[in-house]
């Protein structure tokens, strides 16, 4: 006997309520490839604009936060540009809060739990920059403070990319155990690269207004050692590489190319804007060039792939040795036979 919604069922084949009872919104890998991506490139892009904030010395354009000013939550006539610059910057917020909360709606929809936590990881980190940011303003954008806001974005482009990187996994073959490390290694050279250019940031001129402090420290030692890691990561990039094509990991060869490249455009970028005096146009192209590497060295490491070494055999494997032979069946008549 047929239920009752059988039969609407049969009476609505079309009804749009029916479809989404029956099956509801199913993202495919294509969908999810597409927000992911999106994703990297807003968390990329806000990186950009908030350099561009700075560099137009509007940190302050906006001098309070949640509101632009204490009797607005808009910008007044008083900032000026500054103030559509700032409040421009945190409008892009909620832009990128769309596309990470659309990300995590269809890793769910999709019902990928191997991607919920990094899904969840990219939705929490926008109020926590939110927060962060209101700090840096109420603080007279202290650079410390502006160096932990640009570290947490960096933080939250890598698990955007590994999160892209998930969606589709190309299947890599296991690379021995010390191309791994040194996959891993790079990316922590990597880190320190941005950890320190961040110094340099906080401790030369574009402070993002006239009358935020610097760090005090000697901009010139500072970004000496901001290049003495450059030329170590290229070093380490260089040997990664030719490591991994004299052990056949092609994959691995070609991520460790791509971030060579970058590095040495990125480290060109420095190089002359640092003896141009850091123009405006230069220092943003270089901060973009940041997000590039940092994509880059996540990649290196995603295309390590597993160790292939210290997985334990399975269970019949080789470990219990060959298998024996069946012995064949004795002649008729022979004495085994009998």
């Amino acid at each position: 006997m047929r239920t009752y919604p059988e039969r609407v069922t049969e009476a609505l084949p079309n009804a749009p309520q029916d479809r989404d009872v029956r099956s509801g919104w199913r993202p495919g890998r294509v969908a999810l490839r597409r927000l992911a991506v999106a994703s990297v490139v807003a968390n990329s892009a806000i990186v950009v604009t908030g350099g561009a904030v700075r560099l137009t010395a509007s940190g302050l354009g906006c001098p309070t936060w949640p509101r632009c000013t204490d009797g607005s939550y808009v910008p007044t006539d008083e900032y000026g540009v500054h103030g559509l610059i700032e409040f421009g910057n945190r409008l892009l917020t909620y832009v990128l809060l769309a596309v990470v909360v659309a990300v995590l709606v269809a890793v769910v929809r999709a019902g990928r739990r191997d991607l919920r936590r990094l899904a969840v990881v990219g939705v929490l980190g926008i109020p926590a920059q939110a927060v962060l940011g209101g700090i840096t303003v109420l603080t007279g954008l202290n650079p410390w403070t502006v160096m932990a806001h640009f570290l947490l974005s960096m933080v939250l482009i890598g698990y955007a990319v590994v999160l892209l990187q998930r969606v589709d996994p190309a299947p890599a073959p296991p690379v021995a155990p010390l191309l791994r490390r040194g996959a891993q290694g790079v990316l922590a050279v990597v880190a320190a690269v941005l950890v320190v250019g961040t110094v340099v940031t906080g401790s030369g001129p574009h402070s993002g207004d006239p009358e935020a402090g610097r760090t005090g420290l000697d901009p010139g030692a500072v970004s000496q050692l901001h290049a003495d890691l450059v030329f170590l990561l290229v070093g380490l990039t260089v040997g990664l590489l030719l490591a991994a094509r004299a052990t056949g990991a092609a994959r691995l060869a070609r991520a460790s190319a791509v971030l060579l490249g970058v590095t040495l455009a990125q480290g060109l970028l420095g190089f002359v804007q640092y003896w141009t005096d850091l123009p405006v146009v230069l220092v943003g192209l270089h901060m973009a060039g940041a997000c590039l590497t940092l994509v880059a060295a996540v990649r290196v490491v995603l295309a390590a792939g597993p160790l292939s070494a210290g997985v334990p055999p399975q269970r019949g494997s080789a470990r219990r040795g060959p298998a024996r032979q069946a012995s064949p069946a004795p002649a008729p008549g022979s004495a085994m036979a009998r």
